[in-house]
């Protein structure tokens, strides 16, 4: 499916072990200090950075998971069932091996080459129903799937199970590069379970696909008011003024029943395939997203922490004062949010984190490392923008020869930062915004000087990119001006007004 030309694979590695480096000599330390993995998840291995880009599929039962990764592959993978009851009662990472077997997750789990090592956590009964279906398919030189049992509807079913499925789909989802949500069109319900399942996947929106899967199966008249109902009940789940990608089409090797929107569905298909094509060139841009996300939430961590364990007395009345930090926890995170400035969105769920406090003795904890802070945001402010300028850029990104010579001359209405949004993305997330989510332009300084841009060009870029003329910079805003260095940076240039074609989306309605 897929091939990785050698100047993207060679950046990638070259990012990936930039971040190993970076996470074991500042990230981690920080880590170890504020236990971050009793309260978040387990510290980061080799294998983790090394890993190869994760599809991670999830679905009710029988609405075509497993059918869908054999057309994926072209091929049955070894222990794969297909049938109108549920028949994955596992979850199964399909990846590449020389030769077809399969492995216990056991195995798996203490595998230093493999990235399962932290579903240990999830205990024997989940262990036992994990395994991995290995095959020599060259569609998995560079990806895994992860196949998953159906989520089901009843209760009953869902304690049997012996581990928390909720939790485990977010593990997977935390480490995947793409999250498929399959549904049959021609039974459109989202169950209690399910309905979990998506929540948990809040600030993974990037990642997740729907997949309206079976759609040849009603007619075109039906398909809209399905259609129109996903789209309808994903927006009540997700809770996010952002539409939803949902992808049309019956994805296995059948003939359509339904063949009135064969077009469509060839033109749906070209377009999910082309995003999966695309996934281990954006690999390295990922793993730099996610562990900015990780590192933020280990800054938060440790000044939660630390704030914890300095209003803790010396010696009498330890156990009263904990239980009131711990009932109080809510004034607890909005103090420490003033008080460092902290953005709420880098905060860990209330709920979760006020459970996990409970069984701990906020006298044994460390007290806040100044130093530790310092260099995470030494980090996020100068090492990671740094290491993203060092990505090869993708042939192929202008529209046409053109543009390629003057990208100014263009008066298309399509954003022409778009191809790019990720990566900028990315580097705003390591700077520090204020409520509105809007970077200074102290905060912009060090990735803006970093594309090798002048002080007279960058006042120019400044100028143009804050479109509202508000003195900073939302994610938008950012992107056209990191966008600006890169065409500076590469001969071009600057325009005098920003043209139609850079005016960000969201300035356009």
């Amino acid at each position: 499916m897929t091939t990785v030309p050698d100047d993207i694979a060679h950046g990638s590695k070259a990012v990936t072990e930039g971040l190993k480096k970076m996470y074991i000599s500042k990230i981690k330390p920080l880590e170890k200090k504020f236990a971050f993995e009793e309260f978040h998840s387990p510290l980061l291995s080799e294998a983790d950075f090394d890993a190869k880009p994760t599809i991670l599929m999830i679905g009710q039962y029988s609405v075509g998971k497993t059918s869908f990764i054999e057309y994926l592959l072209g091929e049955k993978f070894p222990g794969s069932r297909v049938g109108p009851e549920p028949t994955t009662d596992r979850f199964c990472a399909v990846m590449y091996g020389d030769e077809e077997r399969i492995v216990p997750g056991n195995a798996l789990a203490v595998s230093p080459d493999l990235p399962y090592g932290g579903l240990s956590m999830f205990g024997t009964s989940f262990l036992n129903k994990f395994e991995a279906s290995q095959l020599p398919c060259k569609q998995l030189e560079h990806m895994t799937v992860i196949d998953t049992p159906g989520i089901l509807s009843g209760e009953k079913q869902r304690i049997s199970r012996g581990y928390d499925f909720v939790q485990v789909a977010k593990w997977f989802a935390e480490r995947a590069d793409m999250v498929l949500l399959l549904f049959d069109a021609h039974k459109l319900d989202i169950s209690d379970e399910f309905q979990r399942v998506i929540e948990v996947l809040k600030g993974h929106d990037d990642k997740i696909r729907c997949v309206l899967n079976k759609s040849d199966q009603i007619d075109q008249q039906k398909l809209m008011r399905v259609y129109g109902a996903l789209m309808w009940s994903m927006g009540k789940v997700m809770k996010t003024p952002e539409v939803m990608r949902v992808f049309i089409g019956s994805f296995w090797d059948q003939p359509l029943m339904y063949t009135e929107n064969a077009a469509l569905f060839e033109k749906e298909r070209n377009d999910l395939m082309s995003e999966l094509r695309n996934l281990p060139s954006n690999s390295a841009v990922r793993k730099v997203n996610e562990l900015v996300k990780r590192t933020r939430l280990a800054k938060v961590h440790a000044y939660l922490i630390g704030y914890l364990k300095e209003q803790m007395p010396m010696m009498l009345g330890k156990e009263k004062k904990q239980a009131e930090l711990i009932a109080a926890l809510p004034s607890v995170f909005r103090e420490v949010q003033k008080k460092y400035n902290l953005p709420p969105g880098d905060f860990p769920n209330l709920e979760e984190f006020q459970k996990k406090l409970e069984d701990r003795k906020f006298d044994l904890f460390n007290k806040l490392s100044l130093k530790m802070i310092q260099d995470v945001d030494e980090l996020m402010a100068r090492d990671i923008p740094k290491l993203m300028m060092s990505l090869p850029k993708k042939n192929g990104s202008r529209v046409d020869s053109k543009e390629a010579i003057n990208p100014f001359l263009s008066k298309t209405m399509d954003w022409a930062v778009h191809p790019f949004k990720e990566e900028y993305d990315t580097i705003f997330r390591t700077l520090t915004v204020n409520s509105m989510g809007e970077a200074s332009g102290m905060a912009c300084m060090t990735p803006l000087l970093a594309t090798g841009c002048n002080q007279d060009q960058l006042k120019v870029i400044w100028d143009l990119a804050d479109v509202d003329k508000d003195g900073f910079l939302d994610s938008e805003e950012f992107a056209v001006a990191m966008y600006l260095c890169h065409q500076v940076r590469d001969g071009h240039d600057l325009p005098a007004t920003l043209e139609e074609h850079l005016i960000p989306p969201s300035f356009k309605r």
